[in-house]
């Protein structure tokens, strides 16, 4: 075979040096893509990895993960009193530091109730959550009352790490990253398998874990549903 054969691309030897080439560029590519993906999600998905663990060994280890310390106070209202929900929340940001994030609200209309032979008039009823990672306060109030039944749980460092993980108390800005997790997961799996099936000849042995592994996962959802 000539020198010139091999690197003119309209022969044949070109052609497939020329797809070589090109084949060899883009597992580099994939292999770059693939470390800076997985770069990025380093840190999330050794928090999420941990807590994932401990949320799936919690009743077999008997790990303390709601461990919590709760503590209660009934606060006087100011008068006159909150017209609404939302008005109720705003003062009681003004009366004790709560979780940034908008709270919960529950509002249970007046309605009638049947107490024996009577019929009894129930008030509306507001329940409140401010939740943040580490703790929670719960504020309770029947309209008509001179005060608010406020309850707060301190969690312990699993409870915290659990909530990460669920996202509780969180903002959008929250939401947004681990969606940014959730993309790098399904990129890495993606590039991983194209990576292997590249620079990898044992196809067969491949093809078997993958569906081994999927065979367990239908099998075990299967059981779930």
């Amino acid at each position: 075979m000539s020198t010139a054969s091999a690197t003119d691309p309209r022969s044949p030897q070109g052609k497939h040096a020329s797809k070589s080439v090109r084949r060899i560029a883009a597992i580099r590519w994939l292999r770059k893509a693939h470390g800076w993906i997985g770069l990025w999600g380093a840190a999330l998905g050794l928090l999420f990895g941990v807590s994932g663990i401990v949320m799936n060994h919690r009743a077999m280890l008997k790990i303390p993960v709601a461990q919590t310390q709760e503590s209660q106070v009934q606060l006087p209202l100011p008068q006159p009193a909150p017209t609404d929900a939302r008005a109720l929340a705003e003062w009681l940001r003004t009366q004790m530091p709560l979780a940034t994030a908008a709270p919960r609200i529950r509002e249970e209309p007046a309605h009638g109730v049947a107490w024996g032979d009577q019929a009894l008039q129930q008030p509306a009823h507001w329940t409140l959550n401010f939740a943040s990672p580490r703790s929670s306060v719960q504020a309770d109030y029947w309209v008509g009352n001179q005060f608010v039944s406020v309850k707060r749980s301190d969690g312990n460092l699993f409870a915290m790490f659990n909530n990460l993980h669920k996202g509780v108390g969180l903002g959008l800005g929250w939401i947004l990253l681990v969606d940014t997790l959730g993309g790098s997961i399904i990129l890495l799996s993606l590039t991983g398998v194209v990576l292997w099936t590249q620079l990898n000849r044992r196809r067969l042995i491949g093809a078997t874990i993958a569906s081994t592994s999927l065979g367990l996962l239908l099998l075990l959802a299967l059981q779930v549903v």
